[in-house]
């Protein structure tokens, strides 16, 4: 048996719970939003795919949320077009207070994962605010953009993006980088492959990193993506499987929350993986949170 809550009713969270209906992950679902004909709204449209799957979908209160096995924070206000994600936090702040207040005292074996955004700084403030452990408070971080960063080197090499080890590392944003020096296709490293070497690097860090505004001005949001990360996330969890996914998460090296490869398992972040940078990506994480520090100190 299993709960787990999305809040946040909205295209993001409403997404993210057909995704975990379909995959008959949780036993039960519950949405929550403060405006409570959008949640009815979505669990009745949900409860019509029901015949997929055995899960009971319905709406909860913030104080059943706050005792269930997961919690999914989606709550926050859209990223606008052209907008950063850091131009959203004023907003997205009060809403995250907001909604962890109303959730105390909160299941203290709970799992919370943030996807709204800036995730990495939101992260960092649920994490003082909930008084959960950190291990148990992270977010989707980089997920997505790996992912993204998977399809596009498999377009390139003609291979399946299962075997293509490479991950997007630091901040959900603007200065994440493309951990290159580690990466791997096969056993082999991933820059001796000639059709990698002749990439121009930067120009696909910076197609990468802004995907997300390039579906914006296109749709106006991004959901299906983030919902399939956070679908597999959730199911890492429940069943233990101990994946490896780039999330964020507090990292002792660099005095932040960003993220980094880290094992997921039952009891949340059980492991972060301490991979091999060379100095040019060391040097840029260490300014990427020196921002995110500076950021953070204005919240917390």
């Amino acid at each position: 048996m299993s709960r787990v809550a999305v809040i946040g009713a909205g295209s993001v969270g409403s997404t993210i719970a057909f995704a975990l209906l379909i995959q008959r992950i949780s036993s039960e679902i519950l949405m929550v939003d403060i405006v409570q004909e959008t949640a009815k709204g979505q669990v009745s449209d949900l409860s019509d795919a029901n015949f997929i799957a055995s899960n009971h979908v319905r709406v909860g209160t913030f104080e059943e949320a706050g005792q269930s096995d997961i919690i999914i924070i989606t709550a926050g206000a859209k990223q606008k077009p052209n907008e950063t994600r850091l131009d959203l936090i004023d907003r997205n702040y009060k809403i995250l207070d907001n909604v962890i207040g109303s959730m105390k005292p909160i299941n203290p074996n709970a799992i919370l994962l943030l996807v709204s955004n800036p995730v990495d700084i939101l992260t960092h403030i649920a994490q003082k605010l909930s008084g959960l452990p950190k291990n148990q408070v992270f977010g989707s971080g980089t997920f997505l953009d790996s992912a993204r960063l998977r399809r596009k080197l498999s377009s390139i090499l003609g291979v399946s993006e299962n075997a293509i080890h490479c991950y997007s590392l630091g901040e959900h944003g603007d200065s994440q980088i493309i951990a290159w020096n580690s990466a791997s296709v096969g056993g082999k490293p991933l820059l001796e492959f000639p059709e990698i070497a002749i990439l121009d690097k930067e120009l696909i860090a910076k197609e990468i990193s802004n995907k997300a505004n390039e579906i914006i001005k296109l749709k106006g949001a991004t959901f299906f993506g983030i919902a399939g990360c956070v679908s597999l996330v959730v199911q890492s969890i429940i069943f233990n499987q101990r994946h490896i996914r780039p999330l964020s998460t507090y990292i002792e090296e660099y005095g932040c929350v960003f993220s980094m490869p880290v094992v997921l398992g039952r009891n949340g972040i059980e492991k972060v993986i301490d991979i091999d940078l060379n100095q040019e990506e060391k040097d840029k994480l260490k300014q990427s949170s020196k921002i995110l520090r500076e950021i953070c100190a204005k919240y917390t």
